[in-house]
């Protein structure tokens, strides 16, 4: 899902989510529509990995667990090693049991960005939404977060926000948005071809 800020790219994950539900039409998930599933059913179908990762202050343990509660030690440093994480938290001080701080303070940006991704490997849904995963890390953290991501979405429906033509242009459907509108949709090529919107972006 691409378009300039404001086009309503975040908002549409919002409603995706029932974070709130639209005024009027309707949102179907395999031919049901969203506002008819339980919240929470759907939520746990969900993995959500959003433009800025949210962290509590508490340990990357309790972080992690949020995603499984029943996880075991195994699967945490499973998921950490998926998400290119596992080596600074190994040299945190209590690595697992680990402090992040208020918002993650305690941690650089792509440390936080690649602990939420773990998050969402441990949860593991059939759904996935990356809202612009790796737009604020440096270029080092970026490539890392891109490997993880780009494992992350192997055998699983992924709907992208994102900037980047790599991030992009392999997906199976594109879609344009504009003034919180679907302007075009299609692949890579065929959005050059058919969209100058989509070839200006």
């Amino acid at each position: 899902i691409v378009g300039a800020t404001g086009a309503g790219k975040s908002t549409l994950f919002q409603l995706l989510t029932r974070l709130y539900d639209p005024h009027e039409g309707e949102i179907y998930l395999d031919g049901m529509p969203i506002s008819q599933l339980n919240k929470a059913a759907l939520r746990d179908a969900i993995g959500y990995v959003t433009q800025e990762s949210y962290l509590f202050n508490q340990t990357i343990r309790e972080n992690l667990l949020i995603g499984k509660p029943d996880a075991t030690d195994a699967e945490l440093w499973e998921s950490l090693r998926h998400a290119c994480a596992a080596d600074f938290v190994e040299r945190l001080d209590g690595r697992l049991e680990a402090t992040v701080g208020e918002r993650g303070g305690r941690l650089s940006g792509g440390e936080k960005q690649r602990i939420s991704i773990a998050r969402a490997f441990l949860k593991n849904a059939p759904i996935l939404l990356l809202d612009e995963a790796t737009s604020a890390v440096d270029s080092k953290s970026e490539k890392l977060i891109q490997q993880a991501v780009d494992q992350l979405r192997q055998n699983r429906t992924c709907l992208v926000i994102a900037h980047r033509l790599s991030t992009i242009k392999n997906a199976h459907q594109i879609y344009v948005m504009r003034l919180g509108e679907v302007l075009a949709h299609g692949t890579h090529e065929e959005l050059l071809q058919s969209s100058d919107y989509y070839a200006e972006l």
